[in-house]
């Protein structure tokens, strides 16, 4: 789902393209000129569209006749970051801000650029410049509770989004800023109530069709069907299925939308008959709530989180055939450590969260374990580089699915990874698993602990200078060598 470090980008009016200026365009043999003005507009619309190779384009054409213009430089900037060209992006939209008038505007666009390429101090300065020069902008505000959350300096954090939020109560992101600096504070209760507003951020996909059934309440019921929608990431929903027996003790009749992938962890709580992936699917029900707003209703505190681990299990047959499997390739008495080093790269905190193979080179280094590649995607092509003293048995094509994993977990003495879907997995299965977290975490990992009361054979290796793994990986060997697998 989306998060509050989101850019929050905005176009800049093309008020400042004098209209006498045109670029040649060929309308079949012959060439008429395109005030830059209208063209400025189509580029505009192409960003905001998505159309970002098309809106390049156009925004080149401006550029070579007015070279200087401050918002098609500006916006050329934004475009030029959205496609992964990030020093151009800043060289545009820097050169903007010396020749622009709506300098705020860049400004804080100019913050969310520097905060994704991690000069955050750059970011703060630009961030605080564009507070001050558009005192009554939210948007300025949000981006500075955004950058003080990666700055871990979460009081500062919260307070800038309680000041986005004076002037625009309303601001849906901001209210989600405020809510993962509660959250990873601790203060669960007054966190769950911000993080409802994550659903009203415009950006954010729809979970269902348009319903007039009513969010439930937590009120118990057994005359009607409650809909329950597996929302946000694959981590999410195993971290919050925990609640299903809960929810099943106050409504029996319960049904469940959630995408394919899901189906094998969720049939673990519902009936196959009872679990759809297609709307069409979806019966008539009286009322539906989020997994994630599941902690809400159930009053979740950090002593009273439900874990009754395992709460997953895998299939005793396909456990038996991966056992099988991995003895004949991994002989002898090596400790099989599975490892992740990178998530989905469409995840929009990817870059903080993900490692490379080449980052576990200390675990790689270790005599008797052998690693066990966990790895899906793209990443999983780093394997073919692998020249560590352990050997690497990369099984990650003979994953199909989540009862597959389930199945190879459990073989498995200790799983390491960055903060994924695996990690949740592996610790509902009851396994020891070490996760490692970026510089400023997901908030459902608290501040400075190595432990989670989510799950209890879990262990938290954290960044202490961002996007460097080494120290990390060096403690997480450190503490193999002394066989700290609990």
């Amino acid at each position: 789902m989306t998060s509050p470090r989101d850019p929050h980008y905005a176009a800049a009016a093309p008020r400042l393209i004098p209209p006498s200026r045109a670029v040649p365009q060929r309308l079949g043999d012959v060439r008429v000129p395109v005030p830059l003005v209208e063209l400025f507009t189509i580029a505009a619309g192409f960003e905001r569209a998505g159309k970002l190779e098309e809106a390049d384009r156009l925004f080149a054409h401006i550029l070579a006749v007015a070279p200087n213009q401050a918002d098609s430089l500006h916006l050329s900037g934004v475009v030029a970051f959205r496609l992964g060209r990030q020093d151009e992006a800043v060289a545009k939209v820097e050169k903007a801000i010396q020749h622009g008038i709506d300098i705020a505007l860049y400004l804080r666009n100019l913050c969310e650029i520097y905060r994704t390429l991690n000069r955050l101090d750059d970011a703060v300065a630009t961030g605080r410049r564009a507070a001050q020069l558009a005192p009554n902008d939210p948007l300025c505000l949000h981006n500075l509770a955004v950058l003080y959350y990666e700055r871990l300096e979460i009081d500062e954090s919260i307070a800038c989004a309680d000041a986005a939020l004076r002037i625009d109560p309303d601001l849906a992101s901001a209210h989600l800023s405020r809510a993962e600096g509660l959250l990873i504070q601790g203060n669960l209760a007054e966190g769950w109530e911000e993080y409802e507003w994550a659903f009203r951020i415009p950006s954010v996909p729809k979970m269902m069709p348009p319903t007039n059934r009513p969010q439930w309440r937590g009120r118990p019921f057994d005359d009607a069907t409650l809909l329950l929608v597996a929302d946000q990431g694959f981590g999410d929903v195993i971290q919050f299925s925990r609640y299903i027996p809960w929810v099943l003790e106050r409504c029996p009749n319960v049904v469940l939308g959630c995408s394919s992938e899901m189906v094998p962890i969720l049939r673990q709580f519902l009936p196959s008959s009872r679990i759809f992936y297609d709307w069409q699917n979806c019966p008539p029900f009286q009322a539906f709530c989020r997994l994630s707003g599941l902690p809400r209703l159930h009053g979740t505190h950090l002593d009273s989180i439900p874990a009754p681990i395992p709460y997953l299990h895998a299939d005793p047959a396909r456990a038996a055939a991966m056992a099988q499997r991995l003895n004949a390739l991994i002989p002898g008495t090596r400790k099989r450590i599975g490892i992740v080093w990178a998530g989905r790269p469409t995840h929009n905190n990817d870059n903080r969260r993900s490692a490379r193979l080449s980052d576990f080179a200390p675990l790689a280094d270790l005599p008797d374990i052998a690693l066990i590649s966990l790895q899906k995607g793209p990443s999983a092509a780093q394997a073919g580089l692998y020249f560590g003293r352990a050997p690497l048995i990369n099984v990650g094509a003979e994953i199909a699915d989540y009862d597959d994993t389930m199945a190879l977990l459990h073989c498995l003495d200790l799983v390491v990874t960055v903060d994924t879907s695996v990690a949740h997995l592996a610790a509902a299965l009851g396994k020891p698993v070490w996760v490692l977290l970026a510089r400023s975490p997901d908030w459902r990992w608290l501040m400075n602990r190595d432990d989670t009361p989510w799950y209890p054979t879990m262990r938290l290796f954290r960044q202490t200078v961002s996007r460097q793994w080494s120290a990390v990986m060096q403690n997480v060997a450190d503490a193999l060598k002394r066989d700290a697998f609990g």
